[in-house]
């Protein structure tokens, strides 16, 4: 690895814009960030990807390559991540730092703690939790109904026992009993926020606007409401400069906030992005899961809140992927099937049509295994030819940025200003409509169910006046559809909406589909058996 301050230096930053945290890792000053606020900007790729399956799609992997060879090949690239959280570190995903030559560096730092971010936006959520609950206790004024709480407590980890809990038990000092749940950080209110914030008034005004309930005369009760809002965003002061690293081959990266698509927004910092776009001509961005999750919210919600406008979508699909959408088992995935394959290709096509939706060019990065076949690739070749013009066979995982040279050319080949990017839908239209728009026009689900709690909500929410927020719909990743066992393209399926969450500080709308859960469990064989650290205080088994 190269010092921090050398990896700065490649983007114009100097010693005095960096605040070190060790040799390798640095966040970007603030006073920094508004100095460059003057520059033109540089043009948005988004990397998305078909619905993912156990057998990996490596969009990470192929987002931090293609940064590394459009530096390659003299372009002024920066690539903007989500920092990784230790859930899915310990639970079946491992490491999210890319993979063999197109990683990012320090990898075992960033996987576990980092520079603390997201310890922070733990921090700052239970303060108003325990705020919220001695406000209670007290009876101090607003009083508040402790049956309409909406606020909860998170923890960055993978944890079933705490869904659903009791608090407040053991006496009249400990507290009023009431249930109460946990979420994993990823799925705060305040991550999202964090990563829409562009100031720290910003941040302290979204905090502000939170709603944590209701008063038994039915009165909204917000974060302001307790004097809090000040107090939260202090323990953000850091957390909220975004993270410089470097990539295997010395390019820079910026890594910053870490939300789910499949529960959340799914994409780094507003501020890291505006932050790589006033510093580099090409900026690689990735959304998380599939296209018709993270890509769509970055669509909808990030790109109309935050004003950028990505040019060019990069769908990433691998054969392995293909051949479990076309019916093939995970431990059958390396056999050679085209026809699998074949069948497999629908899911492609439809996400391919649904970048189309949003009036954006695509390309195709079907990234290569070794027991890919010559074969297997040309039914991908050929299909993809068809529906977008443009696909390229990429192996940066083991070539780093030789291996996606003909990738690097299409996208800077494929950049447009006369791109006209546009949402899926209006602000204005009804929160219902919005909701099945998205499921129709991006799942392709046949009609949406709502439950009476989920009506009851969108009552709420008019009421309220919160009916001109975009929606982020929390579904599962593991299939367009909201079953995780329907895998390809699904037809003639419900979507059921169970409720419907406000994240009036976020400014957004959380519809919950199916039995998507906002607190992961572990898995039977959880990876955090494989990690481990030696004498000498290195760590093994993050990959």
């Amino acid at each position: 690895m190269q010092h921090i301050h050398d990896i700065g230096k490649k983007l114009g930053l100097k010693p005095s814009d960096l605040e070190l945290y060790g040799d390798y890792k640095a966040k970007v000053k603030l006073d920094s960030i508004h100095s460059l606020k003057d520059r033109p900007d540089g043009s948005l790729v988004l990397v998305s990807a078909m619905t993912p399956t156990p057998a990996g799609e490596g969009k990470t992997t192929v987002s931090i390559g293609l940064g590394m060879v459009l530096d390659r090949l003299g372009i002024r690239s920066l690539v903007t991540l989500r920092e990784p959280s230790m859930g899915p570190l310990f639970g079946m995903k491992g490491g999210s730092t890319g993979g063999g030559r197109a990683s990012v560096l320090p990898a075992d730092d960033i996987n576990m703690h980092f520079t603390g971010d997201i310890h922070a936006i733990t921090a700052a959520h239970n303060l108003i939790a325990a705020s919220l609950d001695n406000h209670i206790y007290r009876r101090d004024d607003p009083l508040i109904d402790h049956r309409r709480v909406q606020w909860d407590r998170v923890m960055d980890m993978n944890d079933r026992s705490l869904r659903n809990i009791v608090i407040g038990l053991g006496g009249k000092q400990d507290g009023v009993p009431r249930e109460t749940f946990f979420h994993i950080t990823a799925s705060s209110e305040i991550m999202a926020i964090l990563c829409l914030s562009e100031s720290y008034e910003d941040l302290k005004k979204r905090i502000s606007g939170i709603l944590l309930g209701f008063t038994y005369r039915g009165k909204p009760v917000y974060v302001r409401d307790l004097g809090i809002e000040g107090a939260a965003a202090a323990l953000l002061r850091d957390a909220i400069k975004p993270n410089l690293v470097q990539s295997a081959e010395h390019t820079p990266v910026f890594i910053h906030g870490g939300p789910f698509a499949n529960i959340a927004q799914g994409t780094c910092s507003v501020m890291s992005m505006k932050l790589a776009l006033k510093l580099a001509d090409i900026v690689v961005t990735e959304a998380g899961f599939g296209f018709d999750l993270g890509a769509e919210k970055f669509f909808d919600i990030v790109s109309r809140i935050a004003g950028l406008r990505p040019c060019l979508v990069v769908l990433v699909g691998t054969i392995r992927v293909l051949k479990m959408h076309g019916g093939k088992k995970l431990s059958e995935i390396n056999e050679p099937d085209p026809d699998a394959v074949e069948r497999g290709m629908p899911n492609l096509a439809y996400h391919l049509d649904n970048i189309g939706t949003f009036g954006l060019p695509a390309v195709v990065a079907l990234n290569r295994f070794s027991t890919d076949t010559e074969e297997e690739i040309a039914v991908v070749e050929k299909f993809a030819h068809q529906h977008c013009g443009c696909v390229s066979v990429i192996d940066v995982h083991g070539q780093g940025s030789e291996g996606a040279v003909n990738l690097a050319q299409a996208v800077a080949g494929s950049i447009s200003d006369d791109v006209e990017f546009k949402p899926l839908y209006p602000l204005d239209m009804p929160v219902q409509q919005k909701i099945e728009t998205v499921c129709s026009r991006i799942y392709g689900s046949k009609a949406v169910d709502f439950t009476a709690e989920a009506k009851k909500d969108l009552k709420k929410i008019k009421k309220l006046g919160f009916g001109n927020l975009p929606v982020c719909i929390a579904k599962t990743q593991k299939s367009i559809s909201d079953n995780p066992d329907l895998l390809g393209v699904p037809k003639d399926f419900l979507v059921t909406v169970r409720k419907v969450k406000i994240s009036s500080g976020a400014g957004f709308l959380v519809p919950v589909t199916g039995e998507i859960l906002l607190m992961p469990g572990l898995p039977r064989h959880p990876a955090a058996r494989t990690v481990d650290i030696d004498d000498g205080g290195n760590i093994s088994g993050l990959d």
